[in-house]
């Protein structure tokens, strides 16, 4: 298991686990938002909307703050106008960062962002100084032990999934973004529930880290993943297993 993968799972628990659940819900209903200004208000039409509301569902927020961030989002509602902006850079040990961020002020976010990345030993980077390093694709997370492996491989690679892999007490499917949506639905068909998903950019090569790069890594990513702006920060680190058994 990549160490990508590994605090990609560590970062799930933590925000159930502990105080960062009103964090994650303040990024849900953001995403949500934009997903419906952007495509419309109604999941069946909007497969981004439809991932943000399962999401959410999965992550039990309540039915009346979904209902009320897609009301913003369609202009029922007043609420705020947010933009979606990547910005780049460079952890310790020189790992490559992506971190999408989703902001009703350009200013605040970059810096605060910059502000972390410099205070925990990491540089913001110029526009597509790593994104050449990231591949999207989507993860499916299913839990292993409400299924075989075999039935989960099985009903994953018949709807067009690239891999899948067990994580701990998860099953993770990857797929194609293009084969996102279509392979949930395939899952759904053969009775395969699954907790989350979502679209990730994820590493073509992998950096190993190890020591105290690794330990100050944990912390810069950390830092960044409790930022209200940021969405999702994914990198190319191969992180040493015991930081992040520390870490979770």
């Amino acid at each position: 298991m990549s160490g990508h993968s590994k605090w990609a799972t560590i970062k799930r628990k933590k925000a159930v686990t502990d105080a960062k659940r009103g964090k994650m819900f303040t990024k849900l209903i953001r995403e949500i938002t934009v997903a419906a200004r952007d495509g419309g208000g109604d999941p069946n039409f909007n497969p981004r909307l439809r991932l943000a509301v399962d999401n959410a569902k999965s992550g039990n927020m309540p039915s009346d703050n979904i209902t009320r961030a897609i009301k913003k989002g369609t202009g029922e509602l007043e609420g705020v106008s947010y933009e979606e902006i990547a910005y780049e850079g460079y952890g310790p040990g020189g790992v490559a960062l992506y971190i999408e961020t989703l902001t009703d002020n350009q200013k605040r976010t970059v810096a605060d962002v910059r502000h972390t990345l410099t205070k925990l030993g990491g540089s913001l980077g110029t526009t597509g100084s790593v994104g050449w390093q990231f591949d999207r694709r989507g993860q499916i997370y299913a839990d292993a032990s409400r299924y075989t492996e075999e039935a989960v491989f099985e009903a994953a690679i018949e709807a067009g999934a690239d891999d899948v892999e067990l994580a701990d007490d998860e099953f993770i499917v990857t797929t194609e973004a293009s084969a996102f949506h279509e392979v949930q639905a395939g899952m759904r068909s053969a009775r395969i529930e699954f907790d989350r998903a979502e679209l990730v950019w994820v590493p073509q090569n992998e950096v190993r880290v190890e020591g105290r790069d690794a330990e100050k890594l944990v912390k810069l990513l950390d830092a960044l993943d409790d930022l209200d702006d940021v969405q999702q920060v994914s990198s190319n680190a191969d992180i040493d297993e015991e930081i992040l058994a520390q870490a979770s």
